[in-house]
């Protein structure tokens, strides 16, 4: 059998589109490995009508409604390579499996690394954060942290002051005048001896533990996690990626398809987002892979 899209990865944006084409009535095989990027968080948040529900039950309901959809399968299973055949790709699996596919799409999102702090790993997602429109509000306000030497760390810092005392961990980084002049308006704190470890009983966290002894009481500390495709197939197929101020990214056109031809892409591999932004670039890709499908299948063959 040819699945009209095998979608790769079974998180937001690849539930999304297999959604979109399931209610087209187009034969969809979804491949998830289940590891969603969001498991480390107990509870999402900013989610319209949803807010404060686990990611893990969202995509539980959301997997359970569209499999009811009778075009749809899934699969529990790792895809190992993806070649193009002269019908379109294949797509091999870890578990020794081969499937057809007329498109395809890439919803494998991306791995995050994390500074290598001591302490920070088994507190990412509950103390250690990313995102603050998704975790800020819950922090309740109080001293909070950034761990600097990030582009972008001086504006985070000031946006983060929305949400509590911030303190900018320079971490090697240096900042301009007027960066500083900002930051001091902003009511934000400067700290530029190294932070060495994190204090508290893990997961939660109760100070930032300096290279000369002291110790900088905190809430939470948010960090800017370098990005990297979470699959090898992004560049195995040979789809371009452009570089972001976190990491590359899969460089897609306005319908999500890839450098590729036939190749779609969605999610957090292309765009800096969260679950509702990869909802959207799942809606998105779903529905233009549907249109290049109508498309082959209304076209005169000479």
């Amino acid at each position: 059998m040819t699945f009209d899209a095998v979608i790769i990865g079974g998180s937001f944006a690849g539930l999304s589109a297999a959604l979109m084409l399931a209610r087209a009535r187009r034969e969809v095989l979804v491949i998830d490995g289940g590891l969603p990027r969001n498991r480390f968080a107990a509870h999402s948040h900013g989610v319209l009508g949803l807010d404060g529900i686990a990611g893990s039950e969202l995509l539980r309901r959301a997997k359970v409604q569209l499999l009811d959809y009778p075009t749809v399968r899934w699969l529990s299973d790792t895809v190992d390579s993806a070649s193009r055949t002269a019908d379109g790709f294949a797509v091999h699996t870890t578990g020794g499996e081969t499937w057809a596919a007329r498109k395809l799409l890439l919803a494998t999102g991306i791995r995050d690394e994390l500074p290598a702090l001591p302490g920070l790993a088994e507190r990412w997602g509950h103390s250690v954060l990313h995102c603050p429109y998704c975790h800020g509000y819950e922090i309740g306000g109080g001293a909070i942290g950034l761990l600097g030497g990030h582009p972008m760390s001086s504006t985070m810092a000031g946006l983060l002051a929305e949400w509590g005392q911030v303190t900018l961990f320079a971490h090697g980084m240096t900042l301009d005048e007027e960066d500083a002049a900002r930051l001091q308006r902003r009511g934000v704190t400067v700290e530029r001896t190294q932070v060495v470890g994190l204090d508290g009983e893990a997961p939660q966290l109760s100070a930032a533990v300096l290279a000369d002894g002291r110790r900088i009481d905190l809430r939470a500390l948010f960090v800017t996690a370098r990005q990297h495709m979470g699959s090898p197939l992004v560049e195995q197929l040979g789809c371009a990626l452009d570089e972001s101020p976190v990491g590359v990214l899969v460089r897609v056109d306005a319908q999500k398809q890839t450098t590729v031809p036939g190749v779609y892409a969605a999610g957090d591999a292309t765009v800096v987002g969260n679950i509702t932004l990869a909802n959207a670039e799942g809606v998105r890709a779903g529905i233009s892979l549907h249109h290049a499908l109508v498309a082959e299948d209304s076209a005169v063959i000479p």
